[in-house]
């Protein structure tokens, strides 16, 4: 399976970083982004309200419609924990099977106590579910450390 358009899911600081090293990868990337002001930033200004002085690279594409990200040969979820299970159900309908949807949040979700690949198998079960982790500072990163 090749892998070239990504698509990143939450345009915070680790959102931010992730979209950069797939760009600097050679990847054709969209960013999504649920919040309308910092959605406005990243497009405008280049920038997340998040990651102050990291410029986003100009061939990151930045969008709010959901459909339109999930048009992605694998999917990086980088939204809050507790934001995971209503995004991947929004997805599930659009998504491709066998698509890898990469839970890139830390922690479990309340009340059920359920890990992010549990949710994104639960909610999306034609698509692939994985999980990145590792030590790492989302401000290293977007600079290519």
């Amino acid at each position: 399976m090749t892998i070239q358009r990504i698509a990143v899911l939450g345009g915070g600081a680790w959102g931010t970083a992730l979209a950069l090293t797939c760009a600097r990868a050679g990847r054709d990337v969209t960013l999504w982004e649920f919040e309308a002001g910092n959605a406005e930033s990243l497009s405008t200004k280049r920038e997340s309200l998040f990651l102050p002085g990291v410029r986003l690279d100009n061939s990151i594409k930045v969008t709010r419609a959901l459909a339109e990200a999930s048009r992605s040969d694998a999917i990086l979820l980088v939204v809050p924990a507790q934001a995971m299970r209503s995004v991947v159900a929004s997805l599930a309908q659009t998504v491709a099977a066998g698509c890898p949807l990469v839970a890139c949040a830390k922690g479990i979700e309340h009340g059920t106590h359920k890990f992010m690949t549990e949710i994104v198998a639960e909610c999306a079960p034609k698509a692939l579910p994985a999980i990145l982790s590792g030590p790492s500072f989302a401000a290293d990163v977007a600079r290519g450390l």
